[in-house]
């Protein structure tokens, strides 16, 4: 990327933008000349407006296509880089149904695969929930051995990363996968292939490699080295049938050579939810009324509740911990979910700073957690939608610190 030439981006399952965000932060050098997001099901089409009311302003082009990824693959042009934060329901360990990357919303990474295939862009950056590295629950790691198999048998060299953005002195508390992939012949998939793996695969991950830079981790590793090797599968058949591994949190793969190990960050002190709450008199709507503080106070305490299992008549009970409440504001928020702002165990709740009410975050204070600008959602969706948006959106500085990562490599 040296030169100073506009890096021109691809951008999939654009959501509102915050891989675009934050690379535009990074530097005017990130062009993005074209974007898609679609939501099935759904009539209002509401995140991709408001993609469309933010980069189209003052007669800008937001170039972003509204349609089923796998009906456009064929309009995605010529890129320099591909991002994306590919959808994550099936990936979910924690439900027995969950079907991984063959489910409904897993099958999404074909069509990723497909344009890397008709494209060959020269970088790729991707996000999903760290799940992903052990999807699904009865194959551990097998999805995420596909999409390193895909990537390698069309040439590229890969890294990935969990990184918890509360680490790195960010606001919240949210662990996801970022995966970089590089084609050949760019100076990063040189230095990564000339490098031995098995000796040198931890020092890569502490010091050489894409993410330590930007994320600093300490010397020591938080689990020994693992080894995979995918020729040991004939095919991606093959790996589909048999594969499984147990991925740690870092990694890297070149010549379907995987080193994978557990490292551990170098924490800087993160941003409480204090910096970001609003100030000045928030609207009443927020405030939980008297007579339902009981309703949450359950909602938010531990329980332990005997049940039946509907298939099997077998009598077990069910547990789960507390949670804090209200939350403290000395501390950054939890991972914020598509249910934030409505009545659900997991929305945040806080005292305000100014009466001392408990109250629900308003949708400005969901998008502060995440980086984004003020009103960035406040484009005419329902209020629902716009916590509903920030439940599945990126935290946008983490994504600066990797377009700056970009520019260097």
């Amino acid at each position: 990327m040296a030169g100073g030439k506009n890096i021109r981006v691809v951008e999939l399952f654009a959501g509102v933008g915050g891989f675009r965000v934050g690379l535009e932060a990074a530097s005017p050098r990130f062009e993005t000349v074209w974007a898609n997001q679609w939501e099935p099901g759904q009539s209002g089409q509401w995140a991709y407006k408001c993609y469309a009311a933010n980069f189209g302003r003052d007669g800008g082009q937001a170039n972003c296509s509204n349609q089923d990824i796998a009906s456009a693959v064929g309009q995605v042009p010529p890129h320099d880089l591909l991002v994306g934060g590919f959808p994550c329901q099936d990936y979910s360990v924690a439900s027995t149904g969950a079907r991984g990357i063959e489910g409904k919303k897993g099958v999404l990474w074909w069509s990723i695969d497909q344009i890397v295939r008709l494209r060959r862009p020269k970088f790729i950056l991707l996000e999903n929930v760290d799940r992903l590295l052990k999807s699904p629950a009865g194959q551990r790691g097998r999805d995420f051995g596909i999409i390193l198999r895909c990537l390698w048998d069309k040439g590229y060299v890969v890294e990935w990363r969990v990184i918890n953005a509360a680490d790195y002195g960010l606001a919240q508390r949210r662990r996801r996968t970022f995966i970089f992939a590089a084609r050949e012949h760019t100076r990063f998939h040189n230095r990564l292939t000339r490098l031995d793996l098995e000796k040198n695969g931890g020092r890569w991950l502490r010091t050489g490699g894409f993410f330590a830079p930007a994320f600093p981790v300490e010397a020591s590793f938080a689990s020994p080295a693992r080894t995979v090797d995918l020729e040991e599968y004939a095919d991606l058949l093959d790996m589909t049938q048999r594969f499984s591994a147990p991925f740690c949190g870092a990694g890297a793969m070149v010549g379907g050579k995987i080193y994978t190990r557990e490292v551990v960050p170098q924490r800087a002190e993160a941003q409480p939810l204090s910096a970001l709450v609003e100030r000045g008199g928030v609207d009443r709507r927020y405030f939980i009324p008297e007579d339902e503080l009981d309703k949450w106070t359950y909602m938010k305490g531990p329980k332990k509740i005997p049940r039946v299992a509907k298939k099997t008549g077998h009598a077990y009970i069910f547990s789960e911990g507390g949670i804090a409440f209200p939350d403290p504001l000395d501390r950054p928020a939890r991972t914020m979910l598509t249910s934030e702002g409505s009545a659900n165990r997991s929305t945040h709740v806080i005292a305000d700073p100014e009466t001392g009410r408990l109250r629900i975050l308003t949708p400005v204070e969901a998008e502060r957690i995440n980086g984004f600008p003020d009103g960035w959602t406040d484009t005419g969706m329902p209020e629902r939608q716009r916590y509903f948006i920030m439940g599945n959106a990126l935290v946008v500085p983490l994504i600066t610190r990797m377009g700056e990562r970009i520019l260097q490599v």
